[in-house]
């Protein structure tokens, strides 16, 4: 399994490129799952449906399937810090690629996805895990830099870079433990 991490900050792009990622390596065969961080009072399931009273009546974990689609719901009692490493470790084994999103503070290795127009700072110059930027502005950059500079706009070539490259996003959990 290969994990690359998309840092950078609301607004400039991340869930945009992650969705479009996704298609343009599933086209090369590639089976592709996502990581995403969330709010704290996200949800998924709604009032009313039998999931969502489980839930509320108490259910640590509620699991829906179907022929087509497998479903897991885990209640915490008290909040929990869970890592990337450990959401990754609930992931299907035979995945291809785990693209994840929202966890900028990871030791996986990441793109930055930074936009001039969103007047946010980089995070390259001072995150070593940041392997590339995929930008709409390069000319703009905060400062030089010898990381790949990939063009947001074009998923495709992220794509092909990310399977060019492939062999640096190798994920060994023995290695985050």
């Amino acid at each position: 399994m290969k994990v690359v991490g998309f840092a950078g900050y609301s607004g400039a792009g991340k869930t945009h490129l992650v969705e479009r990622l996704i298609p343009a390596l599933r086209m090369r065969g590639l089976r592709v799952s996502v990581v995403k961080h969330a709010h704290h009072d996200f949800d998924i399931d709604h009032p009313g449906k039998d999931t969502h009273r489980h839930r509320e009546a108490g259910a640590f974990e509620v699991v829906v399937a179907s022929d087509r689609r497998l479903a897991l719901m885990r209640e915490f009692e008290q909040p929990a810090q869970l890592s990337v490493h450990h959401l990754i470790s609930e992931l299907y084994d035979g995945v291809d690629w785990v693209l994840v999103e929202g966890f900028k503070q990871s030791n996986l290795l990441k793109v930055e996805v930074w936009r001039a127009q969103a007047g946010k700072p980089a995070r390259y110059p001072d995150d070593a895990f940041i392997v590339a930027i995929a930008t709409d502005s390069p000319g703009m950059l905060p400062e030089p830099t010898l990381r790949p500079v990939l063009d947001l706009n074009d998923p495709d070539a992220v794509a092909q870079w990310l399977v060019d490259n492939g062999d640096r996003f190798d994920y060994h959990p023995e290695n985050y433990a």
